[in-house]
């Protein structure tokens, strides 16, 4: 669990970016760019678990380090101003219901800046007809749509998405954000994060290699910069959030391939054909740029060796370690010229950082 102090807020973002600068000490940085968040109802998502005692259900988190005890949620300042509005009467309507508080041991939450809503519940127990029957009821109560899962079985009431909008640079991009799928948590952050590599990439022209892509989320708006766009992503299911977003974006100039970052460096280096690829032309494209999303474990070795390739490297990071590590590696052959923090997380020493590399006037003559 986080403790919230907006009075503490502007201390806590300047300590973390104190130490992102005392990190990135060894490479050659351009002046830091910092987006701070919200300092109340900033997270766009929720999971809590049910503390079950005496007949009674109430939200519960650990806190930080510790995994034993349990401590009871009151109150969730950090959540959206829509989370905060549907954790009291949701708890009301569990404990007045038997078959929905029996056996339930988690409450997720997923919802928009605009209000939207999905509630996910969690059971130790199938979940059977009775149980869909007042799970209706409650999604005809909370206003909301509702899921039930329990081991091998999920139960859908009405949605199992929420539809986000994100205002960038005057334009509303339209995103389908799946239940279990991954998505940015603090949305105005990431209306930011999207809008800086927007104005960071508006010259670099040719088409855009996207690798780790999610449902699209910068994809959408980064591909108005760009002839055409390759984007890449393993899960499936943010391949299809991804192909949604696109269609209601209206946005045509971009293929997306369920490929990891391996394979597609196996593909561009012509080592083995991929039956995913087959529709697609890979030396028609004339690269300019590449967008890297990794997860925390950040890029392997082939995939730097991949990125060498661009002029330009847009590189978004939710763990400045690994982000260090390959940025030095890149360091021979590009030069930072934009480096930024966005506060995410506040409260937690969380920090994402985005940079903007090009390639060195030497490596270009290799």
């Amino acid at each position: 669990m986080t403790d919230i102090d907006p009075t503490s807020y502007d201390q806590q973002l300047q300590e973390k970016v104190a130490g992102l600068q005392a990190r990135f000490q060894g490479l050659e940085l351009p002046p830091l760019e910092t987006y701070p968040s919200a300092p109340l109802n900033y997270r766009m998502r929720a999971e809590f678990k049910m503390w079950q005692q005496d007949g009674r259900a109430d939200y519960a988190m650990y806190r930080q380090g510790e995994h034993r005890q349990a401590y009871i949620i009151e109150a969730f300042p950090a959540g959206s101003t829509t989370i905060e509005a549907l954790m009291p009467p949701l708890l009301e309507q569990i404990n007045q219901c038997d078959i929905l508080r029996q056996r339930l041991f988690s409450v997720e939450f997923l919802t928009t800046l605009s209000g939207e809503a999905v509630i996910t519940l969690l059971y130790h127990r199938p979940l059977d007809a009775v149980w869909e029957e007042r799970a209706k009821e409650l999604a005809t109560h909370m206003k909301t749509d509702i899921i039930g899962r329990s081991r091998k079985q999920k139960v859908v009431i009405r949605r199992d998405y929420v539809i986000e909008k994100l205002q960038v640079a005057g334009r509303t991009y339209t995103y389908q954000q799946k239940e279990t799928g991954f998505t940015q948590p603090n949305a105005q952050v990431n209306e930011k994060m999207l809008d800086w590599a927007r104005q960071h990439s508006t010259d670099f022209g040719g088409d855009l290699l996207e690798l780790y892509c999610g449902n699209g989320n910068f994809t959408a708006v980064l591909a108005q910069n760009f002839n055409r766009v390759l984007a890449t992503e393993i899960a499936k299911i943010s391949v299809n959030s991804a192909s949604y977003n696109f269609d209601a974006n209206e946005i045509e100039n971009i293929e997306i391939v369920r490929l990891s970052s391996e394979e597609i460096t196996q593909a561009l280096n012509e080592v083995r054909p991929f039956r995913r690829l087959r529709h697609i032309d890979l030396k028609s494209y004339e690269f300019s740029t590449v967008f890297v999303d990794p997860p925390r474990a950040g890029l392997d070795d082939d995939t730097v060796e991949l990125l060498r390739r661009f002029d330009n490297i847009i590189y978004i990071s939710c763990n400045p370690e690994t982000l260090h590590a390959n940025l030095l590696a890149l360091d021979s052959s590009h030069s930072i010229e934009h480096f930024a923090a966005f506060d995410q997380f506040p409260y937690t020493h969380h920090l994402e950082a985005g940079a903007v590399l090009k390639k060195r006037a030497a490596s270009k003559a290799d």
